[in-house]
């Protein structure tokens, strides 16, 4: 049963690593980052550099959690190099022997549900099953990759919008599966794709999947105990991406679409996982309760304990400030260099994304 969305399991794990370790786009992925110049005159000795030494380092792998072990100690290593410091508040509030649907905002493509895990795992908890759209897995090794750790698919692309809703219909009932009959901690975005504005709001499409599988004689309240929502509030103090997000958002404002490259996807991640973020919070928020009537009521108490609880850095309160009266960037807020090179609009949407949460606390809009 959900065999086509559904993570991998430990009795695959050493078959799908065997069949990764000899995919050669993931080791040209590899030894493009671990081995630039060697890659760059000798790519097939790149390459088997790369699958030898995966080889060693995948020998003693068998199961899901052995290859969380070693995602984990690529992720410490990432976070010390990336960023000037992590941490995360809330935690210690909740019980973590309950299994939890955590509903985040989404900045970066792999690091916020990475970064969920990491404070899970440095807390004693089980970590989070993560929700990916299958646009993302452009190809079947990714999403060999994705699902290996502990990655279930959401389904994005169907042709219909009878197959929309048996998609749908189908994560919603599997989010409900894992959570109850698995006891699996879920992450999921609050929307489809990034905020790349930094307007953190959540889509009421969204609570209307999860609530597809709700029996008709139970209330929307009592299947949110069996859910057990709570919402989570990813800040970045700087965001590796975004000069690309404002040249995007830029492009949109100008001419109504944007197109994205073949392989921008995988760069943005690429970019996102090695760029620095400064410093990184993590708040974890309450238990969504109470006797809510439809999606959108759920929504927007979501979006109240997301926007209360980010925690605003010298680059969003600098952004803000250079918006509403054009006044000069402070030099800690590391903005100026940012905007480097980048016209009149896209420097005003690099600054409206950070300034946006700010705004959003305000409980006003920028223009």
């Amino acid at each position: 049963m959900f065999d086509d969305i559904r993570p991998y399991r430990d009795s695959e794990v050493v078959s799908v690593i065997n069949k990764l370790v000899a995919e050669k786009e993931l080791q040209n992925s590899v030894a493009i980052y671990t081995l630039p110049y060697i890659y760059k005159f000798f790519p097939s000795l790149a390459r088997l550099i790369v699958k030898v030494s995966l080889k060693m380092r995948v020998k003693q792998v068998r199961s899901v959690s052995d290859v969380q072990n070693e995602m984990a100690k690529y992720l410490f290593r990432l976070i010390k190099k990336s960023t000037d410091g992590f941490s995360y508040s809330g935690l210690d509030k909740l019980d973590m022997n309950q299994p939890t649907l955590f509903v985040s905002n989404h900045r970066d493509i792999v690091l916020d549900p990475a970064l969920v895990n990491m404070a899970l795992f440095e807390s004693g908890a089980n970590t989070v099953e993560i929700a990916i759209g299958d646009n993302l897995l452009t190809k079947e090794w990714i999403s060999d990759l994705m699902r290996l750790n502990k990655s279930f698919i959401v389904k994005r692309n169907e042709k219909t919008k009878r197959a929309m809703l048996t998609a749908s219909k189908t994560l919603s009932a599997y989010i409900h599966h894992a959570l109850t009959d698995n006891g699996q901690h879920i992450w999921i975005a609050q929307r489809e794709g990034r905020a790349k504005d930094g307007l953190d709001k959540t889509n009421a499409a969204l609570i209307s999947m999860l609530l597809l599988n709700k029996p008709k004689e139970l209330s929307i309240s009592d299947y949110l105990k069996q859910l057990n929502i709570v919402p989570v509030s990813i800040s970045y103090e700087l965001d590796p991406c975004d000069r690309d997000k404002a040249i995007e958002l830029a492009t949109i404002e100008q001419t109504g679409s944007y197109q994205k490259s073949e392989h921008e996807d995988i760069q943005s991640i690429t970019r996102g996982l090695v760029g620095q973020k400064g410093k990184v919070h993590i708040a974890f928020g309450e238990i969504i309760d109470g006797d809510f009537q439809d999606s959108k009521s759920i929504a927007a108490a979501i979006d109240k304990q997301i926007i209360n609880n980010y925690r605003l850095f010298d680059s969003n309160n600098a952004a803000y400030e250079l918006l509403k009266d054009n006044s000069s960037v402070p030099d800690e807020s590391h903005l100026e260099s940012r905007m480097v090179n980048l016209d009149a609009n896209q420097r005003r949407w690099l600054l409206t994304m950070y300034a946006n949460p700010v705004a959003a606390k305000k409980g006003l809009q920028l223009n």
